[in-house]
């Protein structure tokens, strides 16, 4: 089952899934979703909640997810869930998910729950956006991650979509394709001859269920070039860069009469990283070059997360200081001698000097 949680998220989760269950605290909002299946509204007390939405208050969507608990925490056993961490409905559910999830002592590899999150841009979104994302970031999302008791994280950003000025639904687009790629690698395992390794649903699924963050790419290989360079030339733009791979998966895909062995100098680049990854080589004769497709898990501390976060905005948060100092003029400080530029004064209109200083001297300028 595919889930989708607020706006943001149930939009994607419904090009993922024509069956996904979309969830939001406005009926408004709700029947704005073009597909999905099941739609669920979660009950507000806050007043018009049910027409406005969270309006940007993670504190509402919190307060709706109780009134769904019991409900969601079955509904999210072994399952995928799609929402955007900067708003008031997706995070405020999401933390009430993630809370409960820390709380539990263990957790069964197929009950883990993969999380798919869309984060803002902070250089072209609101502030409350990103305020919101970060603390949502160090806290409830690190404090699940560490539990041990999530299955992956992906974090999808913004970043692309205003760079590239791109509708939302073209957007989510291509962040549903990019996914798919994936998570068609047993799929293609099944529909593939196999040349070497394999990976099935069931090893697909162990893989998901492990708490780390997930960076996953697709590309056309090279094997006369480095794997390394390659592999950082094509990181996924669509997500936060990864960090050092703790596990990794791959699939290469060669066509018909393709030189399997192409596949060694990509384990022997995990290898020298002391990685052991999960891999297989198919044969697809519709592919007229290598295609492989990497999933790099790394782990993240609550801090160094914030950072990576926070680091996009940098520069152009330096901009705006920049610009601030612009604009607050200083104006120079004038030190006038009152008695000179009195007697100039003075002069310059041919009038006697003697009154006009007798009258500051009694006034205290001189």
């Amino acid at each position: 089952m595919t889930i989708g949680i607020g706006g943001a998220g149930s939009k994607l989760a419904a090009i993922l899934d024509g069956d996904a269950t979309l969830i939001n605290v406005s009926e408004t909002e709700l029947n704005k979703v073009e597909g999905g299946g099941r739609r669920i509204i979660a009950p507000v007390s806050a007043a018009n909640g049910q027409f406005k939405g969270s309006r940007k208050s993670p504190q509402i969507g919190l307060d709706a997810y109780r009134a769904l608990r019991r409900e969601l925490q079955e509904m999210v056993k072994g399952e995928k869930i799609f929402s955007s961490t900067g708003g008031g409905t997706g995070n405020g559910i999401l933390t009430g998910i993630l809370e409960d999830l820390t709380q539990r002592e263990s957790i069964p590899l197929e009950e883990k729950t993969f999380f798919g999150l869309v984060l803002p841009y902070a250089p072209m979104e609101s502030s409350e956006f990103v305020l919101n994302t970060t603390e949502f970031l160090s806290g409830p999302l690190a404090e699940a991650i560490d539990s041990g008791n999530t299955g992956n994280v992906v974090l999808f950003s913004n970043r692309v979509k205003f760079e590239k000025k791109l509708s939302e639904e073209n957007y989510n687009r291509m962040l549903a394709e990019s996914l798919k790629e994936f998570l068609a690698i047993p799929g293609k395992n099944e529909r593939y001859r196999l040349l070497d390794e394999h990976i099935d649903y069931e090893d697909f699924a162990s893989y998901l269920s492990k708490p780390y963050f997930n960076h996953f790419t697709s590309f056309h290989y090279d094997a006369g070039k480095s794997f390394g360079e390659q592999l950082l030339a094509h990181a996924n733009p669509l997500l936060l860069p990864p960090e050092e791979a703790i596990e990794a998966m791959f699939v290469l895909e060669v066509p018909r009469s393709g030189e399997a062995t192409k596949f060694y100098s990509i384990l022997e680049y995990f290898v020298g990283n002391k990685v052991s990854p999960v891999y297989s080589v198919l044969e697809n004769p519709e592919l007229e070059t290598p295609l492989v497709t990497v999933s790099l898990l790394y782990s993240r501390k609550p801090a160094e997360l914030v950072e990576d976060f926070n680091r996009i905005s940098e520069e152009h948060v330096q901009v705006k200081v920049e610009r601030s100092l612009e604009q607050h003029i200083q104006l120079p400080k004038l030190n006038v001698n009152l008695e000179s530029e009195a007697k100039r004064v003075m002069s310059r209109k041919g009038q006697a000097q003697d009154d006009i200083l007798a009258t500051l001297k009694r006034l205290g300028k001189i």
